[in-house]
């Protein structure tokens, strides 16, 4: 999901009374919950599309979430203590407990992948054990709706709380309507991709933008897929075709590692490009990479060499 979502649901479960815990407990829930986002610094050192192949996987699994969570409560800590010395430190804060900052560090981590499993997108939650993607195919990677519910519970709590009111209340009651709505999307998905069992190897209901109650269906393998009711795809492509595309164009090892739905598709000026059935959308960029005519196009038989 978008790091708004993450830093919102890290505010929400504050606002249900965790905040209350320790000092620099809301600090501990919001960036725990966007925490495991640190692998978007790969792109200082990764090019092309190597990111896709590195991206949701090491700092989204089981150590990230025992480390990353000490890390950021070390800092905290430590910070207090610094404005301790200084002399800075607010006289309404509550006292800093390490044990409480590590945990809610760690609640506030585990929202991350739990969240990014929900779209199409996937997440390795396994990693470094095992580098499987899991999909949810819950929600949208934006989801406005749940945008609107954080939004206005974390201000509505915030405001109560300012004038002395009942404030966590409103906020348990958020967190209960957050989770129902993802279990409603959770049985539109499920639903969805048991009536369409069986059609293709590959059977994905993915949410769309805005309307969060229709999927647009992909259906489909070995690189020819129908998506909403579309057929795509020009060539096919099997696990055996792919080392001949890697060994042609290297970015494409990183791509097809990432990539769940991988087609090929000839462009309006003749080129072939390598894609992905789930972000056909999106047009050109990061979920396309460009391969030489070559490996597309069936190669002529080389003749027999003379007998004798």
């Amino acid at each position: 999901m978008d790091n708004l979502t993450h830093s919102l649901a890290g505010a929400l479960l504050g606002q249900c009374g965790l905040k209350r815990k320790t000092g620099l407990a809301m600090p501990a829930l919001i960036i725990g919950a966007n925490l495991p986002d640190v692998d978007a610094a790969c792109f200082l050192w990764l090019e092309g599309h190597e990111h896709l192949g590195f991206r949701r996987g090491i700092t989204h699994g089981p150590p990230a979430w025992l480390l990353l969570p000490l890390a950021l409560a070390g800092l905290l800590w430590a910070y207090d203590r610094w404005q301790v010395k200084r002399g800075t430190r607010p006289e309404g804060r509550l006292p800093v407990n390490f044990k409480w900052l590590y945990l809610l560090s760690l609640i506030g981590c585990l929202t991350h992948p739990a969240l990014d499993w929900m779209n199409v997108y996937g997440v390795r939650l396994l990693e470094p054990f095992s580098s499987r993607w899991f999909y949810g195919d819950v929600l949208f990677i934006i989801d406005i709706w749940l945008w609107a519910l954080l939004i206005g519970s974390v201000w509505f709590s915030l405001r109560r709380e300012k004038r002395g009111g009942e404030w966590m209340k409103p906020a348990r009651v958020a967190l209960v309507a957050m989770l129902a709505y993802i279990g409603l999307n959770a049985g539109i998905t499920w639903n969805a991709e048991r009536q369409a069992a069986g059609e293709g190897e590959v059977v994905i209901a993915s949410p769309e933008p805005l309307t969060f109650w229709t999927r647009e269906m992909i259906v489909g393998g070995n690189g020819r897929y129908t998506v909403g009711g579309e057929r795509r795809g020009d060539f096919d492509l099997t696990d055996a075709d792919k080392p001949d595309i890697v060994a042609a164009v290297p970015q494409a090892g990183p791509f097809l590692f990432w990539s769940r739905t991988p087609l090929v598709h000839v462009a309006d000026d003749g080129r072939y490009l390598l894609t992905d059935a789930r972000y056909l959308a999106r047009g050109e960029g990061t979920f396309t990479l460009e391969l030489p005519a070559e490996v597309c196009e069936p190669q002529p038989l080389a003749p027999e060499p003379d007998g004798g």
